[in-house]
């Protein structure tokens, strides 16, 4: 097992020596996690003298503004790609996709590719899952160095073929100054929570987050009184498909497309409930944790590394035990209450934003010492 995250900032450059330079690589599809995890890693490299190309979507730099960040930013077309690769000093792609991208643009070239795999993990069945696992180890044994986010991640990186393989939690970015501080009273009302208790969960519409399972479950809440309303935050193609099962079998949900205000949404919740049948470290967990919203989610992945005792944990793909383990909570105040102080407490024991630049910064000076 790596060590933990180092704790102390290092200098970005010696003396004399000219600024490091790096790309940053989202790809198509990035999550929520991943662009912000770059967005705050590029304004701490930026803050040490590192001079930082972030190459991803346009939509991802108009939603984080990673030039507001102290960056450059360059779109993910190919030929952006392989000019701005071109003049890196280290090239650090974030996910598999983006790992593959920056492996081909880079091809031919002597620069040193760091690949952080912090996503939602591998697909596993079927002709997706081979395509998945050929793809894990084109990229595992391209990389000089992997960062997994959760000791699963790092252990998968290992049996792809990784030559150097070490474990690197991602930080939990600030919010907006004052999201946390919204009037929950007043989220609840424009929700139509007031009387009634709020379930939230936060993540793209597609297939792997559980959110089938959480229908499923949700069927069960609907015999209580007052039946909690449970708001879904995201985007993606399954949205007509939930919809039509909301409408068809009158489920106490909203799916509330895309939203900026996720922060506040969760600080004014009950329970926060992540049913996701495959994840890392999950943004939604961490966020949860840290503002003392107890969560509910399944024992998957990197999740029970991450939460530790924080959170009720449920077997995937068990809806009879996510909807017991939410029906059980909304009972029990003085539960939810010690979940509150123990997440809050995890949460304490997570690295901070600074740990983990000081961390990927001196995986970049150790490649640039063995090129010397």
């Amino acid at each position: 097992m790596s060590s933990s995250p180092v704790s102390t900032s290092l200098p970005a450059q010696p003396y004399g020596r000219p600024p490091l330079r790096t790309v940053q690589v989202l790809g198509d599809g990035a999550g929520a996690g991943s662009c912000a995890h770059v967005r705050s890693l590029a304004t701490g490299l930026a803050a040490r003298g590192v001079r930082v190309t972030v190459c991803a979507p346009v939509q991802a730099e108009g939603e984080y503004d990673f030039t507001g960040a102290g960056a450059e930013f360059a779109p993910d077309a190919v030929s952006a790609l392989r000019a701005a690769c071109a003049g890196a000093d280290v090239v650090h792609a974030h996910g598999v996709r983006a790992g593959l991208r920056a492996a081909l643009a880079m091809r031919g070239r002597r620069v040193p590719l760091v690949v952080s795999w912090h996503g939602d993990g591998p697909t596993t069945a079927g002709a997706l899952g081979r395509l998945s696992r050929m793809l894990e180890r084109h990229v595992a044994r391209a990389a000089a160095v992997v960062l997994g986010a959760s000791s699963d991640l790092v252990d998968l990186a290992r049996l792809r073929g990784a030559r150097d393989a070490r474990l690197a939690p991602v930080a939990v970015p600030a919010g907006p100054a004052g999201a946390e501080a919204a009037d929950p009273g007043k989220v609840r009302a424009e929700l139509g929570a007031v009387e009634r208790p709020l379930l939230i969960t936060v993540g793209s519409l597609v297939p792997h987050r559980g959110y089938s399972l959480l229908l499923d479950a949700a069927r069960e809440w609907r015999a209580l009184e007052p039946a909690p309303l449970l708001v879904i935050a995201g985007e993606g193609p399954l949205r007509a498909e939930l919809s039509r099962r909301i409408q068809a079998e009158g489920l106490p949900v909203r799916l509330l497309g895309r939203r900026r205000d996720a922060a506040q949404l969760l600080a004014a919740a009950d329970l926060a409930v992540l049913p996701s049948r495959r994840v890392a470290r999950a943004l939604l967990a961490q966020e949860a944790l840290r503002v003392g919203v107890p969560l509910v989610a399944t024992a998957v992945g990197g999740v029970p590394e991450l939460v530790g005792e924080g959170a009720v944990l449920v077997p995937p793909g068990d809806a009879a035990a996510l909807a017991a383990a939410v029906t059980g909570l909304l009972a029990d105040p003085e539960r939810r209450a010690a979940l509150a102080v123990a997440g809050r407490a995890q949460a304490a024991t997570w690295p901070s934003e600074d740990d983990t630049v000081a961390q990927v910064l001196s995986v970049y000076d150790e490649l640039m010492e063995r090129r010397r």
